[in-house]
């Protein structure tokens, strides 16, 4: 059986939650707050597999009328080498072709990953809507230590 991504269901969100919480305490992503993650339920793509279990998620978040963000990409740690990122990100970047935006961006540990799918490393600076919606929430603002990468869509 292929496993293939889904759009996520609120009933979803409490995995997803309990996934990305995993992920911070790896150091790998922020973690959300689930009243955070309800409100953008629509954003994430899922894989489960054929046990059900939640495998991996990703959002697609609207940040401006031609820019997207790739965030909240997480595969759990056994289920790793197998291609899962790759499916998340990708119905992520098909949604955002999709949707009619000219570029998609991610703040990620993972250039080697991204730079795969068509990621090039660009400064922060270049993205001032993300910038001042969220980064300046952030707790590691200014300091952050991601890389930021964007990709041109067709």
């Amino acid at each position: 059986m292929d496993i293939i991504a889904t759009r996520a269901a609120i009933r979803d969100m409490r995995d997803i939650h309990g996934l990305l919480l995993t992920a911070g305490s790896d150091g790998k992503l922020l973690p959300r707050p689930l009243s955070d993650l309800y409100a953008h339920a629509r954003d994430f793509h899922i894989l489960r597999g054929g046990d059900g279990a939640l495998i991996g998620c990703c959002a697609l978040a609207l940040i401006w009328e031609d820019l997207g963000e790739i965030r909240s990409l997480y595969v759990r740690a056994d289920q790793r080498r197998k291609g899962y990122g790759g499916i998340l990100a990708e119905a992520c970047i098909r949604e955002a072709v999709d949707m009619g935006l000219g570029r998609l961006f991610t703040l990620t540990y993972e250039t080697v990953f991204f730079s795969r799918l068509g990621f090039l490393e660009v400064s922060k600076d270049s993205l001032p809507q993300k910038i001042w919606a969220d980064c300046i929430h952030c707790p590691k603002y200014p300091d952050c230590d991601e890389t930021a990468m964007l990709r041109l869509l067709e």
